[in-house]
Order: structure tokens, then sequence, then C-alpha cells
């Protein structure tokens, strides 16, 4: 009597210290139940479902699934300390994608993947840990010559755009007519305004350092070197930036107003496309820390460049309108050239002791408003040339 009475009280503290989230989920069923809805030939959910859910085709969840079980074994399915199988990896970026995608929370992943709610988050902060590892280097790498030479036969590459949420971490961010993001700075936090912003950024930085990509383009007989981008009047009038014209009053005024404001609408469309296929970014970031804020924006921007690759066509011919620039005089190239014809190595700023004067040089260069209003009038002038003049 006395061994039952142990038992049963035994049992009884098992039961009260029993949580919820212990519960047997049966992941090993539901594992079995997702591969045959998603994963093997002739599933039940056809790819446009594959689509809506995993917000990429189901090629690409290969490749990044087998990547990333490479990167971290954490992803395979291993048995646990009595011998059972665990998760496979599909469950788990099941789990970290639907929270990016659907910006669903983890109770409500659990009814999906069947899996603890600390086990889903830890599955999305070890995801997007493997993603910036893997992939910032591959996709968010500065432009390549193909690339500028892509651009440039655009002729109406516009690049720069400036997103501010609620929660007041702004992120600043590079896109060209494709939606293709070059650049992304995430994580400045408090009150902040577009200008402290850009005294932060390291884009500028790499302007200084010459690290920005090189081109030099001749527009209404005069030759400019460097990239600028298309930026809202809040920016300073520096020569990195071509701003709208506030009043326009001329033909062309209201031409040149017209083409910067509707091709920096692009800059917005990639936001929105971004804010669109990953739902986590509109809402429920925000119970997030910053750093874990930083890493779910940094793995966002990337799968979005990797699903933006994989249903662009590259290979397809482009139709580029007419572009009266003198391709003569416009040379692309990754750093600058020196007479031996290598590349030259960027300068210090402090060099024994002294300034820099070539840096000092291109910061003021950079900052001079005289070079940015005549480059806006060159660029008046050449676009009323090339569209204005010709369609009224």
């Amino acid at each position: 009597m006395l061994a039952a009475m142990v038992c049963m009280l035994n049992q009884s503290r098992q039961h009260r210290r029993r949580r919820a989230s212990n519960v047997d989920r049966r992941w090993e069923s539901r594992g079995k139940n997702l591969l045959e809805d998603y994963f093997i030939p002739n599933s039940f959910y056809p790819v446009s479902k594959f689509l809506e859910g995993y917000r990429m085709q189901p090629h690409l969840f290969q490749k990044i699934m087998h990547d990333i079980c490479n990167y971290d074994t954490y992803f395979i399915q291993k048995h646990d300390a009595v011998g059972v199988l665990g998760l496979i990896p599909e469950q788990k970026l099941t789990a970290a994608l639907r929270m990016l995608a659907c910006g669903a929370s983890a109770e409500h992943v659990d009814e999906i993947a069947r899996m603890g709610k600390y086990t889903i988050l830890e599955c999305l902060v070890r995801f997007c840990d493997a993603v910036e590892h893997l992939y910032t280097r591959e996709y968010l790498h500065k432009p390549t010559p193909r690339d500028l030479q892509r651009l440039l036969q655009k002729g109406d590459a516009r690049e720069y755009g400036n997103q501010k949420g609620q929660k007041s971490i702004i992120l600043e961010a590079v896109a060209s007519f494709d939606c293709w993001v070059w650049h992304a700075f995430f994580g400045v936090a408090g009150y902040q305004n577009d200008l402290n912003v850009l005294g932060q950024s390291p884009m500028v930085d790499e302007v200084l350092r010459g690290h920005s990509p090189q081109v030099t383009y001749q527009i209404n007989n005069t030759v400019y070197s460097g990239v600028y981008y298309l930026a809202d009047r809040i920016y300073p009038r520096w020569m990195t930036f071509v701003k709208t014209i506030l009043n326009p009053q001329s033909e062309k005024e209201r031409s040149f107003a017209s083409f910067q404001e509707g091709y920096r609408k692009d800059v917005e469309r990639c936001f929105g496309i971004l804010k669109a296929r990953w739902a986590i970014i509109r809402g429920f970031a925000r119970m997030l820390d910053e750093e874990v804020m930083q890493s779910i924006m940094m793995t966002c921007i990337i799968l979005h460049n990797m699903i933006v690759e994989d249903e662009y066509d590259y290979d397809a011919p482009e139709v580029f309108e007419p572009d009266p620039i003198n391709t003569a005089l416009t040379r692309i190239y990754e750093r600058p050239m020196g007479p031996n014809e290598l590349p030259l190595e960027p300068e210090l700023l402090l060099l024994d002791g002294q300034f820099n004067n070539p840096m000092i040089d291109r910061y003021q260069e950079m900052q001079s408003s005289y070079v940015h209003e005549r480059h806006q009038v060159d660029l008046i002038e050449h676009l009323w040339e090339m569209k204005g003049n010709h369609n009224g």
C-alpha cells in the first residue's frame, strides 16, 4: 500500500508539472503530411498554392534548404536523446517562412508545423542568420560592370529610397527598375530624419573612399563621373542626388519633374512588393528586439532579391529606348584605374598624421551645390531632347 501511495503521488506531481507546450504534437505525422502536401511529385497542392505560402518556386526553396542544412546542422533531422527522430528540414523552414511571409505568430505556426513556440522562434532566428551569412555577398553586392551596363542601356534607371516605420527604425535602400535592392541600411532607431540617417549611411562613406560604382557619361556636351541617385526634396543639394523641381515653370522643367517623380516611384513600388511579400515587416516584427528585427529585415531583402533573380529572364532580349548619350565617352569600371592600368587602392583619411587631401576634395566635390545645379540643368536639357521634345 505504501508503494502504491508513492506511485500515485509521483504521478500527481508529474501531472501538475506538465506544461501545455510539452503535449504530444505528433510531428512525425505532420511532417509526412507536409511532404505530401507540397514536396513530392504530384503533391496535393499545386505550385500556385506553394507560391502563396512560401513566396518562391519549389526549386528555389529546395536550393535554400540544401544550402542551409549544409551550413547549420540544426536544420537536419536527427535523433533525440531517447532515439526518437526529430523534425524534418521542411518543417523547420516552413515555420520560419510562414512567419516571414504571413506575419503569423508562433501559436499559429504551431498549428501548421506542429512545433513548440520556442522551437519556432529558434528556427526563425537561425534561418535568418544562415541566409545572411550564405547570401549577403551574392545578393547584396555592389553593381558589377555588367549590371551598370544593363542599367545604362535601360536609360531610365532610378535608384534612391528611404522608408520610415511607426517604430522609428528606418530602412534606407537603393533599388532599380527591376525591383532589385542594391543597398540596404537598417537599424537606425530613435528620433531620426532623412538627413541624420544620410550622415550615418555607409553609402556616403563608399563615395568618399572611392568604393562607389564608377561611371563616366556625357550629357548636354558635359562629361560627368560617378553615379547619381534620384531623391526627394528633403535631401541636400549634392552632386550625388538629383531632385525634382518644386515649382516647375517651363515645359522642360515640368517634363523633367514628371519623369523624375515617376521614376522615383519604382523604389516605392519595390518597398510595396517587399511588404506585400513578407508580411512580418508590417506588424509582427514590432514584438521583436532591434537586433532580431535587423536580421529579419536583411533576410527579407535577400530573399526578395533571390526571388527577383529567379523570376526575371535575364537572357531575354530587352528593347531599350533610344538614348542620345555619347556612348563613346561612356565608361564603366569597378574601381578607379591608375596609369599602369591597375586599380587604385583607396587612400586613408589620415596619412602620417595629416589629412588626406584627395578624400577632402571628393567630400567638397560631392557637396558642391554648383555642380548639383549644373548637373540638373544638363539633365533637363538632355531629357527634353530625348523624350519631352518628341512626346510633347
